[in-house]
């Protein structure tokens, strides 16, 4: 069986960080897979997903690391040829990647007990984000 459904974002821009878990947990449950996988997606080459453990002092610190990696102002050739000053967020987002795979156990999404699943909009202004939550299994 397969179910999936589109979750919507409103994001700030420049590695916004948001915790999608519940709503990861709340597609699971209504596809009514007990044993399978999730994969969330993100649509777009300026975001990515991934875990963390999302605490304000961890969010902070990377935040920090993805500027050290790489920075905002820092001169990209995709900038200088589109003029959108936005070549560090594709790097970011490559870097990372785009999706995640998880596993389902029980009708519950297997992680860590402080692992919740992270969209993180790279691009430098505010976006809406469509994350894309599918649910493979039986």
């Amino acid at each position: 069986m397969v179910f999936g459904e589109t979750v919507i974002l409103s994001t700030n821009g420049f590695s916004d960080i948001i915790n999608i878990t519940d709503s990861a947990e709340q597609i699971v449950g209504e596809s009514g897979v007990k044993d399978g996988i999730v994969t969330i997606s993100v649509i777009g080459s300026t975001a990515s997903v991934s875990t963390i453990e999302y605490e304000p002092a961890l969010v902070a610190d990377m935040k920090d690391r993805l500027e050290a990696f790489a920075p905002e102002n820092m001169r990209t050739r995709h900038g200088d040829t589109w003029g959108d000053d936005n070549g560090f967020s594709h790097i970011r987002a490559t870097f990372m990647g785009p999706s995640t795979t998880l596993p389902i156990v029980d009708g519950t999404i297997l992680r860590g007990t402080w692992q919740q699943i992270v969209v993180i909009d790279h691009d430098n202004r505010p976006r809406t984000r469509h994350v894309r939550i599918q649910v493979v299994g039986e």
